[in-house]
């Protein structure tokens, strides 16, 4: 979930009331209390409770696990699974639709079912949220659970950074294995560019360490290959030296003449003669209580109040409101956390990748969506955003298939929330007519890329196919190797390797 998603969020509407039917109790789930204690939480507990009432979005609170399990180790994590792959045995006709078990970070993930499971287990990672630095403090290793929230402050301390979360609530598992966007992406790449090693449990319980020098296949397949290999209980993180960062937003006025200078300054800053690896930004058009509006967010990593790449930005004429400050990234992230809310109601999210256009095509899909959304514009709560922003340049050491070291490739994320099931034919109709007109324009130009970031994905879009036939032929001889038994595939939910390539 990128921030922006999330600033949005945090400028719209009530909650929907959500269902609270309890499920019934599954036969793993006494097991696993038994053999674990005190580790599992039954429906009306406290800590089942806990786990519901915080995902990010009513798609996820709406699945009914029978338990909830949180473990607080490695070990804890071993067990489980070696104890959830011994029940599962006995299974016939194993489906997805039935799972066995989900696993839970931060709960960021629009989509239903996506780290929760309907009568199953949910495994709740977040108690796992260890933080140590190497001697040389090179290395941040963090749990598997961990909020980078809470982790950039440790980090600070010794004005140090890592690649993670732009909002709080935002978690190592979802974040790091479906990639992971940063403010510093455009210098670092993906989150998972950064990842030196992963301690993981795999299907049969046992604890593997991936790296470059060790299960060297699992550890490239890990980078952007989603929870298709094992639970990942720790990540090794690269550091790099960061005091202060530069950036916050701007309002402006939602006009015809404004949008005009939007897309020619995001047309320019693209342009690989203009790159600066200190620079992401971000263009959000967003409608929401019946009305458009218009926001801006800047980031440079440096200490550098008001740099001159972003003069075509921040002399727009229109802008009504600014907040542009020198900050550490925890002081960032919790500057911006604090207009958001812990959840958002019914949602829904596509996205779609490309080579950097000229003004007038950004302009002709900015009408696109304002067509589509003034078509709809009636639905009760409505709130979409649609957001462009620079791809990370990548140095390819991943599966994702992204062009090393490209510097003119964008993306464009479109989100929309609302209040009411019976709406929801209508915003997805909307939104996916929306991404087929915008692609359609950018194949006939040669821009559009195929690519589809998992992060930013519905599982519709089937984004680890947008990979290429040969990493996904890789991922699937890792999942072969590592899970042969094809526990992962069959039996927990979440973005599934595809079935053809």
């Amino acid at each position: 979930m990128s921030l922006f998603q999330a600033l949005l969020a945090g400028i719209v509407l009530p909650l929907a009331a959500t269902a609270s039917t309890a499920p019934s109790k599954g036969d793993l789930c006494h097991i696993i209390d038994s053999q674990l204690p005190g580790l599992v939480g039954f429906p009306n507990s406290t800590q089942y409770q806990d786990s519901q009432s915080t995902y990010y979005t009513e798609n996820e609170r709406q699945v009914k696990p029978s338990c909830v399990f949180r473990p607080g180790s490695t070990k804890d994590v071993a067990r489980f699974v070696k104890l959830a792959a011994d029940y599962d045995r006995g299974t016939k006709n194993p489906s997805l639709s039935s799972p066995l078990f989900a696993v839970r970070s931060g709960g960021h993930t629009l989509w239903q079912g996506a780290a929760n499971a309907e009568g199953g287990v949910t495994v709740d990672m977040r108690g796992m949220d260890s933080f140590s630095l190497s001697v040389d403090k090179k290395v941040a290793s963090i749990g598997g659970g961990s909020d980078f929230a809470k982790v950039y402050p440790q980090v600070d301390a010794h004005n140090l950074t890592v690649i993670g979360g732009r909002i709080p609530g935002v978690a190592a598992g979802g974040f790091l294995s479906g990639g992971g966007k940063n403010f510093f992406s455009r210098r670092h790449g993906f989150g998972c560019d950064n990842i030196y090693g992963y301690e993981v449990v795999l299907a049969s319980g046992e604890v593997v360490y991936a790296s470059a020098s060790q299960n060297q296949d699992l550890w490239l397949a890990l980078k952007g290959g989603s929870n298709n290999f094992g639970i990942i209980t720790r990540y090794d993180l690269a550091t790099y030296p960061l005091d202060l960062m530069w950036g916050g937003t701007t309002v402006l006025n939602f006009t015809p003449a404004v949008l005009d200078d939007e897309a020619q300054a995001f047309s320019d800053i693209m342009r690989p003669e203009n790159f600066d690896d200190a620079v992401d930004v971000g263009v959000l058009l967003g409608f929401q209580n019946g009305a458009f509006f218009l926001l801006n967010t800047m980031f440079y990593s440096a200490p550098v109040a008001n740099p001159p790449i972003f003069k075509n930005f921040t002399k727009i004429p229109g802008i009504i409101a600014q907040s542009l400050n020198l900050s550490t990234v925890s002081e960032r992230v919790i500057e911006d956390g604090a207009l958001l809310p812990p959840t958002v109601p019914r949602s829904f999210e596509l996205v779609y990748s490309f080579h950097n256009a000229d003004a007038q095509t950004y302009r002709k899909l900015i009408q696109f969506w304002q067509d589509e959304i003034t078509r709809i514009s009636k639905v009760d709560g409505l709130a979409v955003q649609y957001l462009l922003q620079p791809m990370p340049v990548t140095n390819g050491t991943n599966v994702l298939g992204v062009p090393p070291n490209a510097k003119d490739l964008g993306m464009w994320v479109l989100t929309g929330l609302w209040n009411k099931a019976a709406d929801d034919d209508t915003v997805t109709k909307a939104l996916t007519t929306i991404l087929q007109k915008s692609e359609r324009v950018l194949l006939e130009k040669n821009l559009s890329i195929g690519f589809k970031y998992l992060n930013y994905a519905d599982v519709t879009q089937n984004p680890i196919s947008t990979y290429g036939g040969e990493n996904v032929a890789r991922l699937w001889a890792t999942s072969k190797k590592y899970d042969p038994k094809g526990l992962w595939q069959k039996r927990v939910p979440g973005v599934k390797l595809p079935s053809t390539y």
